[in-house]
């Protein structure tokens, strides 16, 4: 089995520039709909069930392909996969914009989740490639969880705007041109990498993606399938001690304890960024773009925090950021009825912005630690989906707790075991 010659690195930030633009899209794809999910349902006359697979379609396939997706980056060739799905992403967009039914917009999603799911890691792992040393690589992740935390709040925001002024399709219209400037620009700027040879472990892509598809939805849908998803992944898990080219090969367990980290602060993540707009518009009545305005005080403290977390390093800073995370959901679970932002909001968010800004850099610097160049896209799969497997399994027990303040607090008692666990022995980011 040939491997991949090293990509060779850059002295330039412009293709970070580019590849973090990718992981903006992705992060906005995500967050965008929610708000215009009104209109959309009121254009197309969509049912309740058509409303939840507008979302449901592009979340499932984006997370459960995620794996391969990083994978197939290694195999075939990293910035050739990369561009594959941003074409897929940009195309997909365009058709969910045009959508002149439900059919066709849950298509659209569904085929938008599979490109960025292409997207995503073979775009991270070119950073690392691109990228490596200690210094270089700390400020490009910096930059890559700044835009990672901004994302989710600007497409709150710009949802609010385009909607008001546009209608619904104007959200899915925005990101065909961005979608399409990093194609040209990832051409330009991105040097093509050989592909290391082999062959994808095809049975094993498709069990693992079945059974997480199953799972995500079971876990919130009909639990047989929930039972479904956890069988298909046990086999999977078999079938990789058995295969002559695993999906997952043992050697990934180097960086095992990063990924369990962060499969808990996706929980986090998700479960914050769902309770925290509906306690601002159903319990403090704000329309869905002072929600979307109110959060930005959070989005800038995640890209000030991811930033300068890129530039430090020691031990100490990850447990340092977990406890003030820790400390800002606790103190945003108070969750008063007549709270105001300068008084209940603007505050703890700050802190839950500067905890998980830390959180997310370093968290992603150790699930790639230690990890060979050809196995970069596998890592660049393998923490994205634990993220999105975290948060999907992490939301679906949240939302069984009786109010948004007990949600905020089940947080942030995720946060202080998260904050337990990572003094566990693991290798140096």
């Amino acid at each position: 089995m040939t491997r991949t010659a090293p990509q060779r690195t850059t002295t330039g930030w412009m293709p970070l520039a580019v590849l973090a633009t990718a992981q903006f899209l992705v992060v906005l794809s995500t967050s965008i709909v929610n708000v215009a999910l009104p209109q959309i349902r009121a254009g197309l006359d969509l049912s309740d069930t058509g409303q939840a697979w507008t979302v449901n379609a592009y979340v499932l396939l984006f997370g459960a392909l995620l794996l391969p997706g990083g994978r197939a980056g290694d195999v075939h060739g990293l910035r050739r996969v990369f561009l594959c799905g941003t074409g897929l992403f940009a195309l997909s967009s365009l058709g969910a914009a045009l959508a002149p039914t439900t059919a066709v917009l849950i298509a659209s999603r569904a085929v938008q989740g599979m490109g960025a799911a292409l997207l995503a890691p073979t775009a991270l792992a070119l950073v690392l490639t691109l990228y490596p040393g200690r210094e270089r690589r700390g400020t490009a992740l910096g930059v890559w969880g700044a835009v990672s935390g901004a994302g989710g709040a600007a497409g709150v925001l710009l949802s609010g705007l385009l909607t008001s002024l546009y209608g619904w399709r104007a959200v899915f219209v925005v990101m065909v041109p961005l979608a399409l400037a990093v194609l040209v620009a990832t051409r330009l700027l991105v040097a093509a990498d050989r592909p290391r040879g082999g062959s994808l472990d095809v049975p094993g892509a498709v069990t693992v993606t079945a059974g997480l598809v199953a799972l995500t939805y079971g876990l919130s849908g009909p639990w047989p399938l929930a039972v479904a998803g956890a069988v298909l992944l046990g086999l999977f898990t078999v079938r990789q001690r058995r295969a002559a080219e695993p999906l997952l090969p043992p050697r990934m367990s180097v960086v095992a304890v990063p990924n369990v980290l962060m499969a808990l602060l996706g929980a986090v993540w998700l479960g914050l960024f769902y309770f925290l707009p509906l306690y601002q518009q159903r319990t403090l009545d704000y329309s869905p773009l002072a929600a979307g305005l109110t959060q930005l005080p959070l989005a800038l403290m995640v890209t000030l925090s991811s930033w300068a977390t890129g530039k430090v390093s020691g031990r100490a800073v990850l447990p340092t950021g977990l406890l003030v995370l820790a400390a800002g959901l606790a103190w945003l679970s108070r969750t008063p009825a007549d709270g105001t932002f300068p008084g209940d909001l603007l505050g703890p968010t700050l802190l839950i912005g500067c905890g998980l800004g830390v959180a997310f850099v370093r968290l992603t610097a150790l699930a790639s630690t230690g990890v060979a160049a050809a196995d970069n896209g596998l890592a660049g799969g393998l923490v994205n989906a634990t993220r999105q497997l975290g948060g999907a399994i992490g939301l679906s027990f949240l939302t069984l707790l009786p109010s948004f303040g007990t949600a905020f607090l089940a947080c942030a008692a995720l946060t202080l075991l998260l904050c337990a666990l990572s003094t566990l022995p693991t290798r140096k980011a």
